[in-house]
């Protein structure tokens, strides 16, 4: 289950020649390659690249007319191998994954596929997850594309111009015999806007035709001698193809190329953000017509040595929008205008930021700083953009509006009523009691547990490494074990050969907790082979602990409800005090809330509207009770448990208090139990559509409280006279 459908966007991919396509980016690419005649699809799901993998499970329907094959891949690197079928066949094959991530991943496979090259057209549909919107360490996928020698596709935030370079992508690779990667930044992925649709194209040969005729071509395989002739044939032939495919397609653009003696080159998917900069400024309109030449680079690898010095020809200077480090382009059209001896001067990483992400506000203050340089007179010194006045100025937006120590940093945690929270609170419970963990976390949703409250996890070397992450620490002369995270996204996607295999071959005694919340939640909510849900398209049901057990793990538990606190915390200790030999492990199940919440909403508003019953479930707590120590916020974390005004006059501390929001799930409660803190929490229910029953229940309750009461009163009554 997806964390949305696009079952009702997906109808758009129908639109044939001449109709106008509406939507968002990453619809728009899906069209791209049916309009493409693609083949096969695979792909693994990672932000912001989540979305293509659910609109072409949501499309399976029209896939099946078009006779394309789509696979949801075990991991990128399974995606990455699976464009073998265009080695030998003319079959145009895509993948999609997470930027750097998933080419870490996926980078032996595509190092291989490139070095033997492709004769069907090959697609690395890449979601470029780099800046302030990052989830990721800020790396580049330009560093794989030249050390492989893939073509890289940068394309302008535009959709006429993404769907272009969807099908120039496939072409390119044909003409040149190489995978071509198509790199889409996180705000192309979710921009809309419309295009002129083409009908969809079957492939022109199939997976039935490669099956019913297959080739096979020593030469295309990487093996000596074959491989070294591999690298003359990239130099020497795929190079000067790829060069001049570019060139006749005029894939690069020009915009207002003579108007100055000075111009700016820049990376296709920079172009709104310089666009809007020049805006800024005076220099350029909303619709892109600059009075500043631009050369806009959206084949950012190979660097086009003619077109490059082409542009700077008679210009005293440009300035190279590269975004990221290291300066990859800036080195590159350095070294080619210095061989061709020009005379316009370089600028780049000396007026723009060195790294991180090129906001229109950095671009903004770059291109200021290079039109001051070369014509000032061009501007409106007095009416230059706030963004670019310094941080002193109180006109500016950056200008400190308040002490930096009376703003407090709110670290990204867990949802409210997620089943994952109550695991690193019975964790907290049990190293008390056992003493403190070295613990190794993971990719995913159970990353969290390394802020406040719970400031547990000291490393992380990927998904589903958390395991392999402990591997070093594996004592013989110590009673404490290492503890490794481990999400069942992460274990399907190499967990389980990289971590539990692996421990279980070298007998370590660590122990591993496998967060079990019945999807690949952190990435949208896609099933995996562990998702209790019936997929029609997918196998699922497949338990982790038979999974592990199949490998050699003798010591497992599974846990079937993480929100019992006092049961995980006795099973944490009862594994780490365990003198079972190898690896222990514990797959803690309970489904994710956000999900079950987005698909029991909608049912629960139709009950409602339908007249029916419905009960809802919240926890309280009593103002009278509540010390005010707030010991079960600090074992919780939950965003629905926050302080209020303490109703007592006589004390000052502020008492905890539920939100609104509050799921029901029940944490705070168990942990009070688990954690002997107080008595102070209540369970209630709020019933919509009350029966008869409950309406003459709550009137019983009301008037036996009131009874009680009342006594309570006549008891006090007077007590405040003085004698």
């Amino acid at each position: 289950m997806a964390e949305r459908s696009f079952a009702t966007e997906v109808q758009e991919l129908r639109l044939g020649e001449g109709e106008e396509f509406r939507g968002e980016g990453i619809l728009a690419v899906t069209k791209g390659l049916l309009q493409s005649g693609v083949a096969y699809v695979g792909g693994y799901q990672g932000a912001p690249i989540s979305h293509l993998m659910d609109v072409l499970g949501d499309a399976q329907d029209i896939l099946d007319e078009l006779g394309i094959y789509f696979e949801n891949s075990a991991s990128e690197a399974t995606a990455a191998a699976s464009l073998a079928a265009s080695v030998h066949y003319p079959l145009r094959g895509a993948i999609t994954f997470k930027s750097t991530v998933g080419f870490n991943v996926a980078s032996d496979a595509l190092a291989n596929l490139s070095s033997g090259g492709v004769l069907g057209g090959a697609l690395v549909i890449i979601g470029e997850d780099y800046g302030e919107g990052a989830s990721i360490m800020q790396e580049r996928t330009h560093a794989f594309a030249m050390k492989s020698q893939m073509w890289l596709l940068d394309p302008r935030p535009n959709l006429t111009a993404i769907v272009d370079m969807v099908e120039k992508g496939f072409e390119l690779s044909e003409a040149s015999n190489t995978p071509v990667i198509l790199e889409l930044r996180l705000r192309s992925c979710h921009l809309h806007g419309s295009f002129v649709a083409k009908d969809n194209r079957k492939p022109s040969f199939t997976i039935a035709d490669a099956l019913e005729n297959p080739k096979r071509d020593l030469s295309r395989v990487v093996l000596p001698p074959a491989s070294f002739l591999h690298e003359q044939e990239k130099v020497n032939k795929r190079w000067p193809a790829a060069v001049q495919f570019i060139k006749d397609n005029q894939l690069n653009e020009l915009v207002a190329p003579g108007e100055r003696d000075f111009g700016i080159i820049l990376q296709g998917g920079l172009f709104n953000n310089v666009n809007r900069a020049l805006e800024l400024l005076g220099l350029s309109d909303p619709f892109g017509n600059s009075s500043i030449p631009l050369y806009v680079m959206n084949v950012t690898y190979p660097v086009i040595d003619d077109e490059v010095i082409g542009f700077c020809e008679g210009k005293r200077a440009v300035l190279l929008v590269e975004e990221g480090q290291p300066d990859f382009i800036e080195q590159n059209i350095q070294a080619i205008l210095r061989r061709a001896d020009a005379t316009a001067k370089l600028h780049g990483k000396d007026l723009l930021p060195v790294a991180g992400e090129y906001t229109p506000a950095a671009v903004t203050k770059g291109v200021l700083a290079f039109v001051q340089k070369y014509a000032p007179e061009l501007l409106d010194q007095d009416r230059l953009p706030t963004s670019t006045l310094p941080a002193t100025d109180p006109r500016s937006p950056y200008a400190e509006r308040i002490a930096p120590d009376l703003v407090q940093g709110r670290p990204p945690g867990f949802c409210t009523g997620c089943p994952e929270r109550p695991i690193f609170a019975a964790l907290t419970l049990a190293q008390r009691e056992v003493g403190e963990h070295h613990v190794s976390a993971d990719i995913g949703c159970h990353l969290f547990s390394i802020n406040a409250p719970f400031n547990i996890g000291a490393t992380t070397m990927g998904y589903g490494l958390g395991s392999a992450g402990a591997a070093a620490l594996n004592g013989k002369d110590t009673s404490s074990r290492p503890i490794a995270i481990m999400g069942d996204g992460g274990f399907w996607h190499n967990g389980l050969t990289s971590g539990v295999g692996n421990a279980v071959f070298n007998e370590n005694d660590q122990l591993l907790v496998i967060v079990d919340n019945a999807y690949s939640a952190a990435t949208g909510g896609q099933d995996v082979l562990s998702s209790k849900a019936d997929n029609p398209l997918r196998s699922t049901k497949h338990s982790i602990e038979k999974a592990v057990r199949g490998v050699g793990v003798r010591w497992s538990r599974t846990m079937t409800n993480t929100y019992k606190v006092d049961e995980m915390r006795d099973l944490f200790k009862e594994a780490l005090t365990s003198t079972e030999p190898g690896p222990k492990v514990i797959i803690a199940q309970s489904e994710c809330t956000l999900n079950r919440t987005r698909r029991e909403k909608p049912l629960i508003a139709k009950r409602i509207k339908e007249g029916k019953r419905v009960v809802r479930e919240r926890f309280g707590v009593d103002p009278e009770t509540c010390t005010g120590d707030h010991s079960c916020i600090r074992i919780s974390g939950c965003p629905s448990l926050t302080i209020g005004p303490n109703p007592d006059p006589m004390r000052q501390d502020p008492i905890a208090t539920v939100l609104d929001s509050c799921v029901g799930c029940g944490l705070c409660g168990e942990n009070a139990h688990a954690a002997a803190l107080c008595p102070s929490f209540y369970r209630t229910e709020i019933i919509t559509n009350p029966s008869r029953w409950d309406r003459m229940k709550t009137a019983l309750r009301h008037r036996y409280i009131g009874f009680l009461q009342r006594g309570i009163e006549r008891r006090l009554a007077g007590i405040d006279v003085a004698p």
